[in-house]
C-alpha cells in the first residue's frame, strides 16, 4: 500500500514545515511496526519548494490470514486460495487508515509542539493514492471528498493495460488537492473515508468504534451530506454501533445549526457524556473476576502465585473475609515492590498478620503452601517455557493442593483484535507461549483428570462471537471424594 501528501511552499513558509507537521524528519527513513506489517515513512523530494512525505505499508499477509481466520467479507470463511491471493497487500484500506492513524497520530490530532503555529494554518496539499478499491466507483469518491474542499481526480485501472477490452477494474488512482484544508483535517478524512470506499474491515469492528469515528469526523461528519452513509459503511453496518453513532451525530448537527436549543442541547450532551462508561481495562476486569471466583467459593486463606507487583494482594486485604493472604514470586525486585505498594513497614498488626510475601519459584514444591483453601495463578503459565509446565502443574495441583485454583491467560485467538499489536507478535515480550481458547481447555482438563480436580471455564472481558474474550479463566474445585492417581498407587 502506497500513499504520498505533497505540499508546495513559500519563502514565509517552506515546504519541508510538513516534516514538523508530521513529526518525521525529511532526511530520514523511517519505519514503524503496525498491526499487520510494517510501515515506512520517506521523503522522495524536500526542498523549501515542494515536499512531498510518503507512506508505504508492507503487509504481512500470511499474519494476516492467520491472525483473521481467513474470514471474508461480512465474517464469512474466505476460499483457502483467497485468504493468501488478495489485494490486501496492495490496495489502500483500513488496513492503510490503522496505519495512517498508528504513523501520524499527533498530526491527526493537529499538535506540533516544535512550532505550534503550524497545525491550524491551511496548506497546500495534494494526497496521491495510486490503488484505492471504491465500492461505488469514481462517482461515490467524488460524492464523499467534494464536499470537504477536495478537487477529486478518480482514474479507472485497466484490468490489463495490454488488453483494454477487458475492461476496467474496481481499483481508482485518486488524486486529491486542496488549497484551504490543514493537514489534520486531511488526515482525519482518509482516516474514516478510505475503509468506507474499500466497504469493508480487516478486524471486528467493536462499540469503540463509534467514538473513532465521532473524533476523526468531528467538524465535518455531522453536516456531510452522505453522512449516513459513511456511518453504516465505518461500522461494518452493525445496525446498533449505526443507530447511536447516527444519533449522537444529530445531536452535534441540531447545536450547531439551531440557536434557540444550543444549551437544553448541550446539557443532553454533557449528561451523555458524564453517564457514558469508559471502557473498563482488562486488567480491572481480569481481577474482578478473579475476587468474583474467590467469594463465590468460600476460600478464607489464599495463594497469589507469581504475584507480581501485589495488585491482588493489595485488593484482597480490603475484604475482611480474607484471613490469609500469601503472595509467592521468584523475583525479589517485585516483592519489594509488592511490600512498598502494601506498605508493609506501616501496616497495622492486626492487617499485617494476614498478609506474607514470600519468595520461591512454583517448578517445585514449597511445604509453605500447603493446606490454603485458593491459589491464584494469572496470567503466570504463559511466562513459562512449555517443558517447565509438568513441574508447576505438580507442584500446584499434585503438592500444594488447595481447594480451588484458579488459572488466567491469554487467548491468542483475540490478539487480532488489538489494532497496536504487531503481526505475529505476543502480548508481553516474556511470554513463552500463548493458547487458543481450544489449547487451554485441553490441557486444563488433562490437569483436573490427574489430579482429583474438577474444571469450569469463565470468559474475562468481552466475549467476542468470533475469537472469544481477551482472557480466559479456568475455575479448579478439588473433588474430595474422587483419589489422584498417586492415591490410587498407592
Amino acid at each position: 500500500m502506497f500513499l504520498t501528501i505533497s505540499t508546495t511552499g513559500t519563502p514565509d513558509s517552506p515546504a519541508t514545515d510538513l516534516g514538523f507537521l508530521l513529526h518525521k524528519h525529511p532526511d530520514h527513513a523511517q519505519r514503524f511496526s503496525t498491526a499487520h506489517g510494517t510501515a515506512h515513512v520517506l521523503y522522495p523530494e524536500a526542498t523549501a519548494e515542494r515536499c512531498t512525505a510518503a507512506l508505504l505499508l508492507e503487509v504481512d499477509a500470511v499474519a494476516l490470514v492467520r491472525r483473521g481466520k481467513g474470514k471474508g467479507r461480512g465474517g464469512a470463511p474466505d476460499t483457502a486460495l483467497a485468504q493468501y491471493v488478495n489485494d490486501r497487500p496492495y490496495a489502500a484500506s483500513s488496513l492503510l487508515a490503522v496505519a495512517l492513524s498508528a504513523v501520524f497520530s499527533t498530526a491527526m490530532k493537529g499538535q506540533c509542539r516544535a512550532r505550534p503555529e503550524l497545525p491550524p494554518a491551511a496548506r497546500p496539499l495534494r494526497i496521491s493514492v495510486p490503488a484505492l478499491p471504491a465500492r461505488g466507483g469514481a462517482d461515490l469518491v467524488r460524492a464523499l471528498f467534494e464536499p470537504l474542499g477536495w478537487t477529486v481526480t478518480a482514474e479507472a485501472v485497466p484490468l490489463d493495460e495490454t488488453f483494454p477490452e477487458w475492461g476496467d477494474s474496481r481499483y481508482l488512482r485518486l488524486e486529491l488537492a486542496s488549497e484551504r484544508l490543514t493537514l489534520a483535517e486531511a488526515l482525519r478524512h482518509l482516516y474514516v473515508l478510505l475503509p468506507v470506499l474499500d466497504d469493508t474491515k480487516h478486524y471486528w469492528v467493536a462499540p469503540d468504534e463509534v467514538d473513532k469515528l465521532l473524533r476523526a469526523g468531528e467538524g465535518w461528519l455531522p453536516g456531510h451530506p452522505e453522512h449516513k452513509l459513511i456511518t453504516s459503511r465505518f461500522l461494518s453496518r452493525r445496525w446498533s454501533l449505526t443507530r447511536e453513532a447516527l444519533d449522537r451525530l444529530e445531536l452535534v448537527r441540531l447545536a450547531e445549526t439551531d440557536d434557540t436549543d444550543v444549551e437544553e442541547i448541550d446539557n443532553a450532551v454533557d449528561e451523555e457524556s458524564d453517564t457514558e462508561e469508559k471502557p473498563v481495562p482488562l486488567a480491572v476486569l481480569r481481577r474482578e473476576a478473579i475476587l468474583a471466583a474467590l467469594h463465590a467459593s468460600g476460600a478464607r486463606r489464599v495463594l497469589d502465585l507469581g504475584c507480581g507487583q501485589g495488585q491482588l494482594v493489595q485488593a484482597l486485604l480490603k475484604d475482611v473475609r480474607y484471613t490469609e493472604i500469601v503472595g509467592v514470586d521468584v523475583s525479589v525486585r517485585a516483592l519489594a515492590i509488592a511490600a512498598r505498594r502494601l506498605k508493609l513497614d506501616r501496616m497495622g498488626e492486626r492487617q499485617a498478620a494476614r498478609v506474607r510475601l514470600v519468595q520461591g519459584s512454583l517448578s517445585y514444591t514449597d511445604r509453605r503452601l500447603k493446606g490454603y483453601d485458593a491459589a491464584v495463578l494469572s496470567e503466570v503459565v504463559e511466562h513459562l517455557d512449555p517443558p517447565r509446565l509438568p513441574a508447576l502443574e505438580y507442584a500446584v495441583f499434585g503438592a500444594a493442593r488447595p481447594g480451588t485454583v484458579l488459572v488466567t491467560t491469554p487467548n491468542v485467538e483475540y490478539n487480532v483484535r488489538w489494532e497496536t499489536l504487531p503481526a505475529g507478535h505476543s502480548r508481553h515480550g516474556d511470554h513463552r507461549f500463548e493458547w487458543t481458547r481450544e489449547e487451554f481447555r485441553a490441557w486444563s482438563r488433562a490437569v483436573a483428570e490427574r489430579h482429583g480436580y474438577t474444571v469450569e471455564f469463565t470468559p474475562v472481558g468481552l466475549d467476542d462471537p468470533e475469537v472469544g474474550p481477551p482472557t480466559q479463566m479456568a475455575v479448579f474445585t478439588l473433588d474430595r471424594a474422587t483419589p489422584t492417581a498417586k492415591e490410587e498407587a498407592a
